[in-house]
């Protein structure tokens, strides 16, 4: 099967082109490929052994995941990557030969394409399909590999000139949606408790038990926490704080309170650098343990009827965040590390509860003018 066509990319990635990426970083004293990070990584090798070493496509894709910011996005846009991928080996057309029309009936092709779900061992697609926001997701993330070849200008105009998802109909989604749920204050305390008690191993107990306690108080997404590192805790002006990288590579300074910063020391306890959250041997854990670890604490808690997972804890500390007397907005927003206040209002699932509308307040004092007149 002949992947790369006659012209245009099949040009650039043909056996001694002068332009080719291999030939480019060849001429470096080092390769630039041994510091890409893990996922940049596993996609070039996964490419590469699909369509070899001098065909341009490896080298473009994993270094645009290397270019991405934060190793949860890194991860989201290989996985993407390789839908697309896959969609277009099937059709015998190549990636970078990718044209508008195909682009768009790529899109359309998701509307029905099931998902992936472990079944025996083997990740099978059997799932439903993806919903508008996750298919939005994916769109995005493949027009930014396209944009990202445009601007590196590696290969010649002729082969492409224009982003073929540029011109692409996304599907509209509602900027407020989510499909995570939360859990109230009552049943993360019970969730906490479970974690911590009713484990059977006592030492992974506590460790996850603290690692929920970090989710919540300080508002952190899941790879965020599992990245925190022991040389950042630290003190300033009379609060424990934890510097941690977020989502979009930021680094932010997160107050840690009395009792979390106290379960963190009995966590780590000699140990003066590494991972705060770590295996036996001081490696990084990986999040799908953890996913399930809580999943599974979820459900001996009695709370199997909400599909709970990590980023639970963040959407939950935020809506109780919300809720409390006096809450800030601004405030809620600069802890959860958000830009746009849109998105931490996606977090707040108490917005537009019945319970609290102002439609009451309205009516209350409408009924009093109505009934003195």
């Amino acid at each position: 099967m002949t992947l790369v066509p006659a012209e245009g990319p099949a040009a650039y990635a043909a056996d001694g082109a002068e332009r080719s990426a291999r030939a480019s970083l060849v001429r470096l004293t080092g390769d630039p490929r041994d510091d890409w990070p893990r996922h940049a990584q596993r996609l070039y090798a996964y490419l590469a052994d699909i369509y070899g070493e001098r065909d341009a496509l490896p080298t473009l894709a994993a270094a645009w995941i290397a270019h991405q910011r934060s190793d949860g996005t890194r991860k989201t846009y290989a996985q993407n990557f390789k839908i697309l991928e896959g969609y277009l080996r099937e059709r015998d057309v190549h990636p970078l030969a990718l044209t508008f029309l195909a682009a768009d009936t790529f899109a359309s092709h998701l509307k029905t394409l099931p998902t992936l779900i472990w079944r025996g061992g083997r990740r099978l697609p059997e799932g439903r399909p993806r919903d508008a926001a996750t298919r939005h997701n994916v769109l995005s993330a493949n027009s930014s590999f396209f944009k990202f070849v445009l601007q590196t200008q590696v290969l010649p105009k002729e082969a492409m000139d224009s982003n073929p998802f540029d011109g692409v109909l996304y599907p509209a989604t509602d900027p407020l949606f989510t499909r995570t749920e939360s859990l109230t204050e009552a049943e993360f305390v019970t969730l906490a408790r479970t974690a911590r008690h009713e484990r059977p191993c006592r030492r992974t107990a506590f460790r996850l038990y603290v690692l929920i306690l970090v989710l919540y108080h300080l508002c952190l997404r899941i790879d965020a926490a599992l990245g925190a590192r022991i040389e950042k805790l630290g003190y300033d002006k009379g609060h424990h704080i934890l510097e941690v990288q977020v989502k979009g590579g930021t680094w932010v300074t997160k107050a840690v309170p009395p009792f979390v910063w106290h379960a963190i020391q009995d966590l780590i306890g000699g140990r003066a650098e590494g991972f705060i959250f770590c295996t036996s041997t001081g490696q990084r854990l990986d999040q799908a343990s953890q996913w399930r670890a809580i999943r599974a604490t979820a459900k001996r808690a009695g709370l199997p009827q909400k599909k709970i997972s990590p980023h639970s804890l963040k959407h939950s500390t935020i809506t109780h965040a919300y809720d409390r007397p006096g809450a800030r907005p601004e405030k809620v927003q600069h802890w959860a590390d958000h830009k746009d206040p849109r998105t931490t209002q996606r977090y707040n699932q108490r917005r537009g509860a019945l319970e609290g509308s102002p439609a009451y307040d309205a009516a209350a004092s409408m009924a009093e003018q109505l009934e003195a007149s």
